[in-house]
């Protein structure tokens, strides 16, 4: 039986390492963007960190080349006519994701999946605004997408059987190890973690140095990176959008995002993307 078509709409960090994850497994992979150039420049970063893979002994130069092969940089999601699977890779923003959805629902086979990337932003809420709520489901990769093993798959209210089964059998076709979370905001990963964040940056508001934190957490709670780097690693402007979608949608006060957070979103200081956050990087 032939591998499903895939197309990755939105090739920043996220979506260009889900569509180098889709090549890798051997999916005939589109990456699109809001124009060509975005979507050539995802391609050109799957190639880079490639090359690093080859470089380190942990890929084949010939297998570089067919990987690259299978993934197409295409201009617009109207060639999404062609996929049977799109994931939904664009910015964390819910009116950005449902004017998406609505533009592939006019566009794709009416038998295509939707799976969106999102971290918090409600799978029911994304399906209704399509004429395919049974299949729009939730896929949520974690970062770095072709080195994590984890997927997320959130079934909506209206999502059916056959598209979760689908989901599930595609993340294994990848290579991932999926679990089934419920679609409430944060999922299951990010309602645990969002917390553990929120309290290490109060902890360095009161004066605490980050690099003590991180060190107490992974040799005290044997965690491979810790809370402040993997903050960073993400993005604080993403972890901030993710807070604030979780004190919104809950209102429980524990999700209230830290003002120190805020400060350093306002100052531009975000992390590995920026060249400084918690941490300063080369």
């Amino acid at each position: 039986m032939p591998k499903e078509k895939i197309m990755v709409v939105g090739a920043g960090l996220m979506g260009a390492g889900i569509a180098q994850t889709c090549a890798e497994a051997g999916y005939e992979t589109l990456l699109t963007d809001v124009n060509l150039e975005l979507a050539e420049r995802g391609l050109n970063k799957i190639e880079y960190f490639l090359k690093r893979k080859v470089e380190k002994g942990k890929l084949e130069e010939s297998k570089l080349k067919e990987i690259i092969g299978r993934i197409r940089a295409v201009p617009s999601i109207e060639v999404g006519a062609e996929a049977d699977v799109v994931i939904e890779a664009v910015t964390e923003n819910a009116n950005i994701k449902i004017e998406t959805f609505v533009k592939l629902d006019k566009i794709c086979k009416p038998e295509t999946i939707f799976a969106s990337n999102t971290s918090t932003i409600s799978i029911t809420l994304l399906g209704g605004a399509t004429n395919r709520p049974e299949k729009v489901i939730g896929m949520h990769f974690f970062i770095p997408a072709p080195v994590m093993k984890l997927i997320e798959v959130i079934p909506g209210l209206r999502t059916s059987e056959d598209t979760f089964e689908k989901a599930m059998n595609l993340s294994k076709g990848l290579g991932k190890v999926p679990v089934k979370a419920p679609d409430t905001p944060a999922f299951l990963v990010n309602r645990l973690l969002v917390p553990m964040w929120n309290e290490a940056m109060y902890l360095v508001m009161e004066g605490n140095e980050p690099k003590d934190i991180d060190t107490a957490m992974k040799l005290g709670a044997n965690l491979p990176m810790g809370p402040l780097e993997l903050a960073d690693f993400a993005g604080l402007d993403t972890v901030l959008s993710v807070m604030k979608e979780m004190y919104d949608k809950f209102g429980d006060p524990k999700y209230r995002p830290c003002p120190l957070l805020r400060k350093m979103v306002e100052g531009k200081l975000l992390g590995r993307k920026s060249g400084q956050g918690f941490y300063k990087y080369n």
